[in-house]
């Protein structure tokens, strides 16, 4: 569905400043969201919002309907009563640029089950019945998710295909045994996750309430050592035997990598899904929907054809195409849930087919700014080719931030973009291409928060294809000033983005 001209800001909410070594949904969320009021934007566009695993990537969770405990706000607990000031009194000095996730996770990790202990013992009725109804409400994955958590604990954090057989498999009796003997493991999981949507909910309400949508993002695919395989094995190209991904999903060489990238997760078994009626998927919609306003889909190009590379693959090369019923599935989705309100990122290999699917449905599609200026006018990616039925972004969280692209640019690019602007500015390229995004006729602008900003390479959120050292990038607390939003509220409104009522 096309949206309303408009713009917006893309931040992770591990970015935010913290006293806690990692943001979080507590005091500088809602500062944040005060700033895009003041600043006319309309969106806040965040990553996937999961509990994430080895690497710390969004993009590989142990559940694709789960929130990550690690955005859970201690202050928050605090003022609840669950925690008390002296809880922090022996916190360490944390990199407030960098998010050090080895250091942080046992710290938050004690400091959420001394807050569920608390609950347990001093929540009134009333909370104890909102807890037994979040529990109600999100049964269709929760359940299988806290089990799925309290299991990995106790098994030292290894994957569900290497637990015991029984378990792996999920044997009836060996699964009613693991519920006896894992009852407060398993209360655990349920409650973080009770206070993550709390948390969430609350800070969404104030969002929207300040004219704010928040898009979020849903990976096409969900990471082998999760809930959502663990507990749906059918619905997946699985190793019978091991468990193991029999195709893996990925991408062949491209822009980013000249092996492609071999993701590793497997890929979905789609004559089982469409047994179903897409029943799993419609689940995985409708959790969304709980917690975002609009709908970011991942290489959505593989709901029209896949890249599949068999078991054994160390690389992406040696995959194949195959074809997804994704016209099956979106009619399905718009028949049971309405017309959803959701972005297709078709970045990568595009073919008509994808575009006729992302068009048939008329899902905007993404233009970034950093792919423009490399080809001849043809290239889809300059402004002058955009449709309006678009959202268009300087850099996405794959790629570098402008001000560190621009400097590692080919001096190719360098002059067909010098060409395009007449000139580089004296506020830098990082608002020439802020300036190109917003004054363009794409529907929507999305500007990372690092461009705003004017960082360099060191502010990259993510390097694909390399597994480690990625997701922690951080902003100082003194950087939104009055003096930036107000040269945002400049531009947004002398390109016609600014709310209505402005």
């Amino acid at each position: 569905m096309p949206f309303p001209r408009s713009s917006g800001i893309l931040l992770h909410p591990t970015s935010f400043p913290s006293r806690f070594g990692i943001g979080d949904l507590g005091l500088e969320a809602y500062n944040f969201i005060d700033f895009l009021q003041q600043s006319y934007q309309q969106y806040w566009q965040v990553l996937p919002l999961g509990p994430t695993g080895y690497g710390n990537s969004p993009y590989a969770c142990y559940s694709a309907m789960a929130g990550n405990p690690q955005l859970i706000s201690p202050e928050q607990l605090k003022d609840q009563g669950l925690l008390t000031e002296d809880d922090f009194a022996n916190l360490p000095a944390f990199d407030t640029s960098q998010v050090e996730y080895e250091k942080i996770a046992p710290i938050k990790l004690d400091l959420l089950k001394k807050a569920c202990n608390n609950f347990k013992t001093q929540a009134t009725p009333l909370q104890q019945k909102e807890f037994s109804g979040f529990c109600q409400s999100k049964a269709y994955w929760l359940d299988d998710y806290a089990l799925f958590m309290a299991l990995k604990d106790s098994n030292g954090g290894s994957s569900w295909y290497t637990w015991e057989l029984e378990i792996a498999k999920r044997e009836p009796k060996a699964i009613e045994q693991a519920q006896r003997q894992l009852t407060e493991e398993i209360y655990f999981h349920k409650y973080i996750q009770f206070e993550f949507f709390r948390q969430w909910s609350e800070l969404k309400t104030y969002a929207n309430m300040r004219g704010i949508h928040i898009i979020g993002d849903i990976p096409i695919y969900v990471a082998h050592d999760s809930s959502d395989v663990w507990a749906n094995p059918n619905i997946f190209c699985l190793d019978e035997e091991t468990g193991e991904a029999a195709l893996m999903a990925g991408v062949p060489p491209d822009y980013f990598s000249a092996t492609g990238q071999l993701w590793g997760n497997p890929v979905y078994n789609w004559e089982e899904l469409e047994k179903q009626d897409f029943k799993w998927w419609l689940g995985r919609f409708q959790a969304m929907l709980d917690y975002v306003d609009v709908i970011r889909i991942d290489h959505f190009r593989g709901f029209e054809a896949y890249w599949a590379v068999e078991q054994g693959e160390e690389t992406a090369i040696n995959g194949e195409w195959l074809k997804a019923p994704g016209e099956e599935l979106f009619e399905t989705i718009k028949q049971k849930l309405g017309t959803l309100p959701v972005l297709a990122e078709d970045l990568g290999v595009i073919t008509p087919e994808v575009e006729a699917l992302r068009d048939q449905f008329e899902f905007p599609g993404m233009k970034v700014l950093q792919f423009a200026f490399g080809s001849d006018p043809g290239n889809p990616f300059l402004p002058f080719n955009y449709p309006r039925n678009a959202v268009v972004y300087t850099g996405t969280h794959d790629n570098d931030t402008t001000i560190g692209w621009y400097n590692q640019a080919s001096d190719w690019e360098k002059r067909n973009l010098l060409l395009y602007l007449g000139c580089i500015s004296p506020e830098g390229i990082h608002w020439d291409l802020i300036r190109l995004a917003l004054s363009s006729i794409a529907n929507q602008a999305i500007i990372p928060l690092q461009d705003v900003l004017g960082l360099g390479t060191e502010a990259r959120m993510n390097f694909p294809s390399v597994a480690e050292g990625n997701w922690g990038w951080r902003y100082q607390k003194e950087a939104l000033t009055e003096e930036l939003s107000q040269k945002l509220k400049v531009l947004t409104t002398l390109y016609g983005r600014a709310p209505k009522e402005s």
